[in-house]
């Protein structure tokens, strides 16, 4: 999973029946330097890219969220479906410690 905050959402003209009753989302990820303040101060928008992101949650602008990829983006829809992110978590708080090794 990674983390991202919303920055937009986009709509589309034609999409796969699977998709009905949901939205996608522009996500920001977030770097981890940022995961311990992203929930109370906006983070910058990161040096990776922005993703587009399918969201069954109903995640709002500046949302931080959750979201995996690949296969594990899948996993919801009960027939093979074209999918690349998906969110699975909307944050409240987040708490990180970086493990020292």
């Amino acid at each position: 999973m990674r983390i991202g905050q919303v920055i937009g959402k986009t709509t589309m003209n034609r999409q796969d029946p699977a998709f009905k009753g949901a939205r996608w989302l522009v996500v920001n990820p977030v770097d981890a330097a940022h995961f311990n303040t992203a929930c109370t101060t906006p983070p910058p928008l990161s040096k990776m890219s922005t993703l587009i992101v399918y969201d069954q949650l109903g995640a709002g602008q500046h949302d931080i969220v959750g979201f995996v990829e690949g296969a594990e983006a899948t996993a919801p829809f009960d027939v093979p479906t074209p999918i690349d992110a998906i969110t699975v978590a909307i944050f409240d708080q987040i708490h990180h410690t970086p493990y020292a090794g």
